[in-house]
This record gives structure tokens, C-alpha cells and sequence, in this order.
């Protein structure tokens, strides 16, 4: 019979196992506990961002947008601050008396609120974004909890003024149309991360304005721009056109004084527009057929090219077949034998296909690119079209369009396009870069304009000589745009509006363009009313608001009538070296 095992015995050669173990199992804990005090980058930033989870939030925070003046240092667009209200949960005690409390001055239901105080996130944004009254409101109730953090925004103190020229800037700080569209990544400050606490007693830091985005001088003059916006709204008043345009351009630099499109929207309150287009700026984006105005290119660009001289004649019978196509002039007559001069100041559509005829497609078509015709200008704004004009080879062109392209008809051009067409006849023949930016500031460093030219179309000579041509026209033609010891060259276009199945039927783009004085042009203005009903003819409806205009221009800009420039100038004087 085998003896009894001995427990005493069984536990002594244990013992030692047991104790290996306990002492392997706390070295084990101890490697554990130490091992984190070697944890990778990517472990520490992920704990340190769950221990930082029910106490910060990350918030983006652009730096403040540079601010856009006119040539004179008026401001046209600023930086202010608008808030954002959010609220801690966990650190509410009395979600009910809150709700009650706070819902008045956020404009919300209390159960909506309730809903979201009783949330289990660590913080819930209640209203973003909210004026500067509405967040003291808020800051004077005392509520436990709550965050208000500031929004940088955007302000237009001119209200409406340039405000289609301007643009504006969205609630995430992204400019749209004109300048702001243009010149985004220029103006726009950095985006930066800024961690803000959701315990109240941690107060945020400051600094928006570091990074400052670059500020923006234009060459529109704040007083000319609201003589020219008056003077459009009174034009559309009196003539009872549904919009318009008025441009005022330099066109010895190309620089923009004036650009007015009626209507118009406030910038400030972009987001209460309820027609989108609206947003949009018709002097670079609406095409339209330019109608007579287009004889001043066909006369140039035929004088140019050596298809006719200045002592050119035809036989006018009242209608001209083109490509199939009859064209008549305006008042269905036949004027007899016409040389070129009368075909600008009796605006003779008949004599405008004749000469385009004269010249010939190729000749034709390459002086119309030229003149820029069926391209953008490249002006410095966003959303600019670039025109509509068809050329032999396209799959729309004919051989009547060289006869109506002569007059206007059958091509579309844009407010600014014809603009700058004119310039080039204004300015010795040398058509400059028509743009709305003279400055661009960055800190201490300054970046300047400089005129640029966008070529010679026509020489000095042919330039002088239709100059002369658009002076007769007004001296002879249109009395109403004639402006008391002032020299004005000039030319109307009344056109047809064409639709679908033709053209519409009493309704007309009514348009005037003039540059002044005209022996030393210092201005272009250009006048744009869409369907007028005052009027059938643009020389009684755009005309006068031209002379007009020009009469209230020249004295805000300090412009001497023609016998004091000539006195002037006879004793040495510059008087086109006025500073504006």
C-alpha cells in the first residue's frame, strides 16, 4: 500500500514556480506601463486628440480679405466681423430656462433649441452666421456654456454702387464676378486652423488680421461712378427702357472710370437675389447686334485697307442685294450719289454693305479681328463672353452677312467690345487694354498698372480722318448729343432685337457712342438702353443722354472747353495732363 503524498511538501516544490510566474507577469505589467513612454508620433497625436475631444474644437478662420478702394482712396469693399453661437452640452445645467432664454435672440423655436442643448456632443453650432447686436444680445444673457467665436465677412459701404463691377464675396470667403471673382487668390487671406476651447473661461486669442490679403486701387472714380448710375436710372425712367449701360473709359490708358448696368444688386445682401443673373455684369457679358455703330469699323477698316479714300462716292438707289439677301437703309429712300462722310451722318446701311462689298470677305473679316470682334477684350474681371461673329469657312457664315455684318446686323458684340473699338479711333488708331485694376498694394510693396496696347488697327491718319467723319455726324446728324464748346465725335445704332423666327417688332437696342473733346479725346462714353419705348431712333433716345452726361463730366472732371485748351495750348500749356 503506497504512502500518502505530503501537502506541505507539494505546496514547497511549487512555490518557486509560482513566485517565477508572478514575478514574469509584474515585469510584464511594468513593460506595459512603461511602454508608453515611447509611444510613435501616430499614437501620441491620436490620444492626445481623444483627451482633447470634449475640450477643443478646430475652427477655419481665414485671414482678413484685402480691401478694394477707388483711384481716390474711396473705400468700395471692407472686412467686418459677423459671429458664430455654439454651445457646450455638458457644461449646461438647466437645458429648459436656456432654451427659453436664448431663443428670442436667435430668432429659433425653443423645442429646436432644446433639442440641440441636450445633445450628447461635445459642442453644436446654434446659429451661424449672426450680426455683431445679436451676439452682445446673446452675451448679455449670462448663459452657461455658450461659444462665440467671430466669422470674418465681407462689406460694401457704397451700398449698390459698382456693385456688378465689384462682385462679390460668398459666406465661405470666395470672391465671385468682377473684381473679386478676378482677383480671388490676390485678395483672399490664408486659411488657417484655430483651436478654440468649449470651456468659456478659455478665452480665444486674436489675430484675423495677420495675413492680410492684398488690398486692390481701381481706376473707377467713386464720384463719376454715381453721376453715371444717376444718370442711367434717370435715362431708364425717362425713356422706359427695361435696362441699360453706361461705360466712361480713358482711351489713351484704357482705364475704366465709370461702368453702370441697371439693374442692380446690393452685394451686401447677395444671397436675398432672386434672379441669379442679375449677379452677372452686362457691359462685359450681354451680346447684343450693335446696329449703326458698326458703320464707324466698316469706314475705318475700308479706309484702311485701301478699298476706298476719304473722296469715295457710290450711286445710293435704296437697296442693295446681298447673298440673296435685300438690304435697304432705315428710311427706305435712295439718296443719290453719297460720298463716305454721308454715309456715317445720314447712316446709310446701303452705303455701309457697298463699301464692306468694296473690300471683300478676307479683307473684311481680318480687319473686324482687329478691331477685336468675336473675342474677349481681357479686361480684369470675371465672366467676360467674347462675342459672336462668323467668318467664311464657318458652318453659319453667308454671303449676305458681309453685307449686314457692315451695318451691325447678324454679328453680337458686348458693351465693351464696341467700347474699345471706338478707343482705337479716339486714340490715333492704337487700341489699348481696357482694365479696371491701376494698383495692387501687398504690405510695403506696390505693384502699378501700366497701359498696355492690344494693337494698331488703323493709322494715325485713318483714325484722324474718321474722327472727322463721327464730327460731322454729330454736327450734322444729331443735334441732341452736341454739348455747348465742346467738339464731339460721334455715332448712334439703333438695332433690331433678334429672336428666334426673326427679328421682334417695336422693340430696339438703342445705343450712343462718343468721345470727346474730339481733336484730343480724354474721355469715351458709351450709352445703352434696352428696349426704349420714348423713341423709335437712337439719335432721340440715347443721344441725349449722352450730351447729358458728357455736359455734368466735364466739369467734374475739370475738363476746359475747346477755346480755353486751344488758348492754352498756344502758350505751352497741357491741360490733357490733368491729374484725375
Amino acid at each position: 500500500m503506497q504512502a500518502a503524498t505530503n501537502p506541505n511538501e507539494t505546496l514547497r516544490k511549487r512555490l518557486p514556480i509560482i513566485i517565477v510566474g508572478m514575478v514574469l507577469f509584474s515585469l510584464y505589467l511594468l513593460w506595459q506601463v512603461a511602454s508608453f513612454q515611447w509611444l510613435s508620433p501616430q499614437v501620441r497625436t491620436y490620444m492626445s486628440t481623444l483627451a482633447d475631444a470634449n475640450y477643443t474644437r478646430t475652427l477655419e478662420l481665414a485671414a482678413a480679405r484685402g480691401l478694394i478702394y477707388d483711384r481716390n482712396g474711396e473705400v468700395m469693399a471692407v472686412n467686418t466681423l459677423e459671429y458664430e453661437i455654439g454651445i457646450s452640452p455638458n457644461l449646461v445645467t438647466d437645458a429648459r430656462r436656456l432654451s427659453t432664454s436664448l431663443a428670442p435672440a436667435l430668432g429659433r423655436s425653443e423645442i429646436d433649441l432644446f433639442e440641440q442643448v441636450t445633445s450628447n456632443r461635445p459642442w453644436v453650432q446654434l446659429a451661424r452666421p449672426v450680426s455683431a447686436q445679436v451676439a452682445q444680445e446673446v452675451t448679455s444673457l449670462n448663459l452657461e456654456g455658450i461659444t462665440i467665436d467671430p466669422i470674418p465677412r465681407r462689406s460694401y459701404p457704397q451700398g449698390t454702387l459698382a456693385a456688378q463691377l465689384l462682385g462679390f464675396v460668398n459666406l465661405d470667403l470666395v470672391g465671385h464676378y468682377g473684381v473679386e471673382g478676378y482677383y480671388q487668390d490676390q485678395m483672399a487671406g490664408q486659411i488657417r486652423e484655430r483651436y478654440l476651447s468649449n470651456i468659456p473661461f478659455d478665452l480665444p486669442q486674436g489675430g484675423w488680421e495677420e495675413d492680410h490679403g492684398r488690398d486692390i486701387i481701381l481706376t473707377i472714380d467713386r464720384d463719376v461712378q454715381f453721376l453715371v448710375e444717376s444718370e442711367l436710372l434717370a435715362a431708364i425712367n425717362s425713356t422706359g427702357a427695361k435696362s441699360g449701360t453706361i461705360i466712361v473709359m480713358d482711351p489713351r490708358n484704357g482705364e475704366i472710370l465709370a461702368l453702370a448696368n441697371n439693374p442692380s444688386f446690393d452685394p451686401n445682401n447677395f444671397f436675398d437675389i432672386d434672379n441669379p443673373s442679375i449677379l452677372q455684369n452686362p457691359a462685359i457679358s450681354a451680346q447684343f447686334e450693335p446696329g449703326s455703330i458698326m458703320k464707324v469699323m466698316t469706314v475705318a477698316s475700308a479706309l484702311e485697307s485701301g478699298a476706298i479714300n476719304p473722296q469715295w462716292t457710290y450711286y445710293d438707289e435704296a437697296a442693295i442685294n446681298v447673298g440673296g439677301v435685300t438690304i435697304r437703309n432705315w428710311d427706305r429712300a435712295a439718296h443719290g450719289n453719297v460720298d463716305v462722310t454721308q454715309v456715317l451722318v445720314q447712316s446709310l446701311n446701303v452705303g455701309a454693305s457697298t463699301i464692306s462689298l468694296a473690300m471683300g470677305p478676307t479683307a473684311f473679316y481680318d480687319m473686324m479681328d482687329k478691331f477685336g470682334f468675336g473675342r474677349p477684350t481681357g479686361i480684369d474681371l470675371e465672366g467676360e463672353a467674347s462675342g459672336t461673329l462668323y467668318v467664311p469657312g464657318d458652318e453659319h457664315w453667308s454671303e449676305s452677312m458681309l453685307g449686314t455684318n457692315a451695318f451691325g446686323q447678324g454679328v453680337a458684340v458686348t458693351p465693351l467690345q464696341l467700347v474699345n473699338a471706338i478707343n482705337a479711333v479716339a486714340n490715333g488708331g492704337l487700341m489699348m487694354q481696357p482694365h479696371v485694376v491701376r494698383e495692387i498694394r501687398d504690405g510695403d510693396r506696390l505693384y502699378v498698372s501700366q497701359p498696355s496696347s492690344l494693337g494698331r488697327p488703323i493709322s494715325p491718319e485713318t483714325a484722324r480722318v474718321v474722327t472727322e467723319m463721327m464730327v460731322a455726324t454729330v454736327r450734322d446728324g444729331i443735334d441732341q448729343a452736341q454739348v455747348d464748346g465742346y467738339t464731339i465725335a460721334g455715332k448712334s445704332g439703333t438695332a433690331e432685337i433678334p429672336s428666334p423666327v426673326g427679328y421682334e417688332s417695336n422693340a430696339w437696342i438703342m445705343t450712343f457712342a462718343g468721345f470727346l473733346p474730339a481733336d484730343d479725346p480724354q474721355l469715351v462714353i458709351f450709352i445703352k438702353l434696352d428696349r426704349p419705348t420714348s423713341g423709335n431712333w437712337a439719335s432721340q433716345v440715347a443721344a441725349p443722354v449722352f450730351q447729358h452726361l458728357a455736359e455734368r463730366l466735364v466739369v467734374l472732371l475739370e475738363i476746359p472747353p475747346d477755346d480755353i485748351r486751344h488758348a492754352l495750348a498756344a502758350q505751352g500749356g497741357a491741360v490733357n495732363a490733368i491729374h484725375r
